[in-house]
Order: C-alpha cells, then sequence, then structure tokens
C-alpha cells in the first residue's frame, strides 16, 4: 500500500531541498499511520465471538499505534513544519488508540484497559486536541469529535464518573448545537437522540446517596474486596469457575446507551471486580501492552448482546460453550420481553411454554410480534426453555428477567450437571410497575440490593453516613444467608456446586434476600410477585428463615420504613 506523503514547502523551496532525514521521518510517519489504518479497519471484520483468533491481530494493531504514537511524540517538530501535522490528526490517534483499549476491554473483559481507555479520552480533552475543528469548513470531522465525545461518555459510565459524565454531556450537546448550526446536516435528530438516551441513563438510578452538604455520591457497585462473605472452614463447596457469561438486552422500551440497556449494564458491573486505578497521568500513555497478562483473569469473560436475533444468540452461546474450560460454568443472562404460549398442547414440553424475545427484523409493530402464522405453531421469535438442553452438558447458571420468567421453571437436567436457574417475578405491584424504563427491580437487586430495598421502600435519597451502615448490617446478613445455605439439609446440591465461585455466591445469596424482602413486604401480594428458582430452593431454610425475616425488619427500620413491612410479632398475617 502506498504512503500517501506530502511535504509543506515554503514559497522558494523544493523537494530536494528538505534534508534526507527530513523527508525520511514524514515517510516513516506516513508508512505507520497508513498501517495502523489499515489494521484499524481490520478490527471490524474480526469475527466478535471465540477468543482465540482476534488476539494476534490486537497485538499486531497495538504495536502500530504503539510506534506511531511514540514516533509522532519524538519528531513532533519536524512533522509540524515538513508535513503540516494537525493538532487533530493528533487527537485522532489518541481517540483509536482509546478505541482500542476499550474494544480489548469488551472482549477480555479486563477493567484496567477501561482505565487505558479513559486516560487516553481525557488526555484528548486536557490537551484541546480537537479545538480547532470547529474553526475548518469540514462537518466531517466535526462528526469525528461529536464521535469521540459519545465514546469518551461511555468509558466514563462504566467508570462510573457520573460527574465527569454530566459536564462531558453539557460540552457535547454545546458541539451539537454549534454543529447543526454550522453545516445544514440531515443527522440533527441522531446526535438530539444520542443526549436524550445518555440523559436517561444517567437519570436511571431510582435512589442516590446524598453527602452532607446534599451533593451526589457515586456508588461502584462492582465486586470489592470483602464484598462477599468468605466460605466457612471445612464446608464442602464446588470448585467450579465462573468463566463465560452472556448479557442478553431484548426488553422494549428500556433506557439504553450505546448498545447497552440499563439492565445489561448493571449485570454486566455484578460481574466484575472493582478495577484497580492505574494512574491516568499523561506519562502513562504509549505504555501499550495489553499482552501483559494478568496472572489470573480477575473477570469471567462476557459478550454483549443488544436486541440478538436467534441465529446471533445462537452462534454466541455455541462459541462460548465450546471454548469453556474444564470445571468453569457459563452464565447466561435475559434480560427481555417475554413471549406467552398461544394455545395448550395435549403434551407440555419445553416448547409448550413460551419464553423471551429474540430479535427479528420484521413483523414488529409497535414492539408487538404479528401473528401471520398458524396459531398451533410455535413462536418463532423467542428463545424456549428447549433451546438451551443442549448446553446444561456443562454447568449452566441462567439468570432471566423478565414477564414470563417463570416459563425456565419447566427445565429438566438431562445430564446431571450443575443446573440453577434463577427467575425474577413475572407481575409487579402497580406503584413498582411504573419504574421498569428505568430497570427492572429484579436486576436492580442482583446490582445493588440496598439500592433496590431503598427503591422498593419509596425512597428517592439516602444521607451517606446511614447508606454506610446499612451496607456494613447487610454484609453480616448475607454471612447468615450464606450459612443458611451451606447447611440447609434440603437444598438441592447444584446452588452448592456454583457456591465456591464468589461472583456466583454473591448472586445466590442477593438472590435470597431479594426473595425474602418481597415477600414480607406489603404491597407484593401476589405469588407471581416473588422471585423462583429452578431447582426450588428450600423455603423454610431461606427465603422465609425467621432470622432473616428479623434482619430485614431491622434493616427497614433502620431506614425508617418498617411500616411498609409485615411484622410477625406485631401482626398476624
Amino acid at each position: 500500500m502506498s504512503a500517501n506523503i506530502s511535504f509543506v514547502m515554503t514559497g522558494a523551496e523544493t523537494e530536494d531541498d528538505i534534508p534526507l532525514g527530513e523527508r525520511k521521518t514524514v515517510t516513516d510517519f506516513c508508512y505507520l499511520l497508513d498501517k495502523s489504518k489499515q489494521l484499524f479497519n481490520g478490527l471490524r471484520d474480526l469475527p466478535q465471538y471465540g477468543h482465540k483468533q482476534w488476539q494476534s491481530y490486537f497485538g499486531r494493531t497495538f504495536d502500530v499505534y504503539t510506534k506511531l504514537w511514540k514516533f509522532q511524540q519524538q519528531h513532533r517538530q519536524v512533522l509540524d513544519s515538513r508535513y503540516g501535522l494537525k493538532r487533530w490528526q493528533i487527537g485522532e490517534v489518541a481517540s483509536k488508540i482509546g478505541q482500542l483499549y476499550y474494544h480489548y476491554y469488551l472482549r477480555t473483559s479486563e477493567t484496567s484497559y477501561l482505565n487505558e481507555a479513559f486516560s487516553f479520552y481525557s488526555a484528548i480533552r486536557q490537551r484541546s486536541y480537537y479545538f480547532q475543528v470547529n474553526k475548518e469548513d469540514r462537518p466531517e470531522l466535526v462528526v469525528k469529535k461529536l464521535r469521540y465525545y459519545a465514546r469518551y461518555i461511555v468509558v466514563c459510565l462504566l467508570l462510573n464518573k457520573m460527574d465527569l459524565v454530566k459536564v462531558l454531556v453539557k460540552e457535547l450537546s454545546e458541539e451539537i448545537e454549534d454543529y447543526t448550526q454550522r453545516f445544514n446536516t440531515e443527522d440533527q435528530l441522531e446526535w438530539n437522540l444520542v443526549l436524550q438516551e445518555v440523559a436517561a441513563f444517567i437519570e436511571a438510578d431510582p435512589v442516590v446517596v446524598l453527602n452532607d452538604n446534599n451533593s451526589v455520591v457515586t456508588i461502584s457497585n462492582r465486586l470489592q474486596e470483602g464484598s462477599v462473605p468468605p466460605l466457612e472452614q471445612g464446608m464442602v463447596v464446588g470448585q467450579l469457575i465462573l468463566a463465560d457469561a452472556l448479557i442478553i438486552g431484548n426488553c422494549n422500551n428500556q433506557v439504553k446507551f450505546s448498545e447497552l440497556t440499563i439492565d445489561m449494564f448493571r449485570m454486566l458491573q455484578a460481574l466484575e471486580r472493582e478495577p484497580v486505578n492505574l494512574a491516568t497521568q499523561t506519562s502513562k500513555q504509549g505504555t501499550m501492552e495489553p499482552n501483559e497478562k494478568p496472572a489470573k483473569r480477575e473477570n469471567p469473560h462476557k459478550y454483549l448482546l443488544y436486541k440478538p436475533t436467534f441465529s446471533q444468540l445462537f452462534t454466541f452461546l455455541s462459541a462460548s460453550f465450546k471454548e469453556l474450560p474444564a470445571n468453569s460454568v457459563l452464565l447466561i443472562y435475559l434480560s427481555a420481553t417475554g413471549v406467552f404460549p398461544t394455545g395448550h398442547s395435549d403434551y407440555e414440553g419445553p416448547y409448550d411454554f413460551g419464553g423471551v424475545l429474540t430479535n427479528t427484523n420484521r413483523d414488529v409493530v409497535n414492539g408487538e410480534t404479528v401473528q401471520k402464522r398458524n396459531q398451533a405453531q410455535k413462536e418463532m421469535h423467542c428463545l424456549h426453555p428447549g433451546d438451551l438442553f443442549p448446553f446444561t452438558r456443562k454447568p449452566l447458571f441462567v439468570i432471566v428477567d423478565s414477564s414470563n420468567s417463570t416459563a425456565y421453571k419447566n427445565f429438566t437436567n438431562l445430564f446431571g450437571q450443575p443446573l440453577v436457574c434463577l427467575l425474577s417475578p413475572t407481575v409487579y405491584p402497580k406503584s413498582v410497575q411504573d419504574q421498569s424504563q428505568r430497570g427492572s427491580l429484579f436486576t436492580l437487586f442482583l446490582y445493588s440490593p440496598l439500592l433496590a430495598f431503598s427503591s422498593v421502600c419509596g425512597l428517592n435519597s439516602v444521607q451517606r453516613g446511614l447508606w454506610e451502615r446499612a451496607q456494613e448490617f447487610l454484609r453480616k446478613v448475607y454471612r447468615d444467608i450464606g450459612q443458611m445455605l451451606t447447611r440447609s439439609r434440603t437444598i438441592d446440591q447444584a446452588f452448592l456446586q456454583f457456591f465456591g465461585d464468589e461472583f456466583l455466591r454473591l448472586l445466590l445469596i442477593r438472590f435470597v434476600f431479594c426473595s425474602a424482602a418481597l415477600r414480607l413486604h406489603k404491597l407484593f401480594r401476589e405469588s407471581q410477585s416473588f422471585p423462583e428458582s429452578y431447582p426450588e430452593l428450600p423455603k423454610q431454610d431461606t427465603v422465609e428463615s425467621s432470622l432473616l425475616q428479623k434482619h430485614i425488619l431491622e434493616l427497614a427500620t433502620m431506614l425508617d420504613v418498617q411500616s411498609l413491612f409485615w411484622d410477625d410479632s406485631l401482626e398476624a398475617y
């Protein structure tokens, strides 16, 4: 590929007057620039699934960008005078490096790469690399700047840098206004939609934690040291490790930003450890060594699938299943609109209870699937429980958050491997239902039980000191729930098989807490308003345990909402 070389010359100069060394510098720079673009564009042709194929390609791309970044730093003066290097071009290279790190995070689930993406994105803003773009009469350059902002916002959201997100949204809003006024563009509506989506995303948390001066405190809900109850000495639990997770979002009308629904965003963080906060000084840049593998994988590998079709979902599921290491677990999280069966047949099998929606490119009117087929046939655009049966040949942990989650109670463990399904309530009281656009209550409990508990009690804000006391109290509750599960004589062994993994242990404990809290809440009257599981948990030992009920009432008293809960010692119900 020939490098596109152009020299900047003063009036009396010819190309031959330029010293050979300087000419070579420009030639080398153009070669690296071309090579980097070529490799970067090739990234989109890599398969999205499977762990192996893409790693060496990413490595090569990082190498070229490392060289390019260092080269422009070392030879800036020559490149300025002889090539006419503009600041926005340096910004573009930094932006691509940020994108590379972000995509590397998506591929590996290692949050340290998010910090690297953040450090490049923040340098672009601090050094005003894109500042001059607005003076040039080229709308395509302004679009690059807007896209940079949108990507920077996604990374900040994932790192919970909410104060910065608000500043960036304000800046992006001004940039969009300036762009649409200067250029008569057709994409104005699209950019305004981006702003609306991110604004809704920021407002999605139903409860805020406040400092003494009433400013909002950002709370991270990733796994932290000490947040998982340790295993008791001598406790016999499985040695399985959560290696892979498919996070699927296919809810109609849920808040989303950049192909992440709020439920996906929450579950993704529930499956990650708190990132090691790498220094974000700019001196750190140019040290792109994503090949330095952490000694052991910190987080399970994740695929994020926004509104996948059945075939996409099945392809990713098969790839994940195929590459699952020995003694590992595959987790499938489904946050999706329910699909209900159309008729009853004499024999009820795994395809007769409906399931959850998969995406279709046709036949959808206002989110409702048009029934053109014979009513007796099965819904095609639906993930039925039976579709997951082949994957139960390996340990499988399923979470279904849907109005038809109970379809997955009709599961059969055909291969005797550990299998657990956690299923959301299918009906919520009216006051809770109104919140569903801002994310499901069930997923909120799995992500942050205290946030969900406060929300279901109608609190809009909690003071920081009280929040921290309540969190401390919850740690004790989690320890007790852990002991209930491991000491129960009648519990299905599948639960204990998964209990050795910290992420799965915490999800199981939060599930029990959610079930117990909703059972005591006065608004939750119907049995469909309680979560269920396959296999069933022994209720007396877990979700209806008197010790756990006592804890929930203590927490309610701490938050001054005890009147919303049934208190067995005061009233018979």
